[in-house]
């Protein structure tokens, strides 16, 4: 055991990764890299964190189980500031996921152990309802793509950001803002169809919530948009996806607009290296990096002077460092300044 000395540059932070099988090891490396963007010369004790009752693979659970804890755990615990994922709902109603009491459990105690919380997508939806009872609806097609947002309230979180500004969306269903207003929320950003995209509400915790993803890679929402042609050529599901807005070359929508006439008169999963082909030579830029960067990187400051302002003499921590960070982010990694501890 390795001996973390304290500073009051030095946060604890907690990521519960509820994202299914298939994007778990990514969703690690997207919240990694962002911290390690946005943390500058704060340096940053990240735990892993499981939710009971999210349904994993032998091999996931085996990952699970060496470098998580369970959220069980944080009984009794305090963490500086926590980020929460969302997954692909499987029920209508998020309140039937066979996670839902487990997930009301780490609302209540996010509220009373955090100086703030992030909930991201599906999350933020869980949240609100669990909070106010207010239930996400769903849309006739899925939000889909990179998209122009706009600042329409200032916040700390937002300091610094362009007043307009894209990021990546990627769901079905949405929240009001005339919803989120009568029960106290503040709007941050909204996207060009005026859906809500960033928000917040401000208790002993600042909980703060993204419908979008401003942490996805460059090729997350191609990675996604594969995943739901396979699934039509299949036939697992009956819809065959629309190609994300905002994303794409002139070329790849063309080729992949082709392709979607083709599927539909020949639904067969031997489409789907052809499907590859065009992905593969798409040109995708990561236009929404320095924004999300600034956004992860207030939030971070955020926490700092609420611990400051409330503990300024805080507890030495001690801890374990691993070396798994670097080999999650290559060997030539500059992410020195984060540790994973458990």
């Amino acid at each position: 055991m390795e001996r973390v000395e304290h500073t009051r540059r030095e946060l604890t932070i907690g990521l519960i990764n509820n994202m299914p099988d298939s994007a778990l090891l990514a969703t690690e490396r997207q919240f990694l890299s962002l911290l390690n963007s946005a943390s500058r010369d704060i340096s940053i004790r990240l735990s892993l964190y499981s939710l009971p009752g999210v349904p994993r693979s032998e091999a996931s659970a085996r990952r699970i189980a060496r470098l998580y804890s369970s959220t069980e755990s944080l009984r009794g615990m305090r963490l500086d500031g926590l980020i929460v994922t969302g997954r692909e709902s499987m029920a209508r109603d998020l309140a039937d996921e066979p996670y839902w009491e487990s997930f009301g459990e780490i609302v209540e105690w996010a509220r009373c152990h955090t100086y703030s919380t992030i909930w991201s997508c599906l999350a933020a939806h869980a949240a609100v309802q669990y909070l106010e009872g207010i239930k996400r609806i769903r849309d006739h097609r899925k939000h889909c793509g990179v998209f122009d947002c706009e600042r329409v309230s200032d916040h700390p979180i937002t300091r610094g950001t362009p007043a307009r500004f894209r990021v990546p969306h990627s769901r079905w269903n949405n929240l009001r803002a005339e919803d989120l207003a009568q029960s106290g929320y503040q709007v941050l950003t909204h996207t060009s169809n005026s859906n809500v995209d960033a928000f917040l509400k401000e208790e002993e915790s600042l909980f703060v919530f993204f419908q979008g993803h401003p942490e996805y890679e460059s090729k997350t929402l191609l990675l996604e948009y594969r995943r739901d042609v396979a699934r039509y050529l299949r036939r697992e599901t009956g819809t065959y996806p629309s190609i994300p807005m905002g994303y794409l070359d002139r070329d790849t929508m063309a080729a992949l607009n082709g392709m979607e006439v083709r599927a539909r008169s020949h639904r067969a999963p031997e489409l789907l290296p052809e499907v590859n082909r065009i992905l593969e030579r798409a040109s995708v830029e990561q236009c929404w990096r320095t924004t999300a960067v600034q956004i992860y990187g207030n939030w971070l400051d955020y926490i700092l002077a609420e611990k400051e302002r409330r503990e300024p003499a805080g507890p030495e921590l001690i801890g374990r460092v691993d070396k798994w960070i670097p080999s999650v982010f290559g060997a030539d990694s500059s992410a020195r300044g984060i540790f994973l501890a458990r």
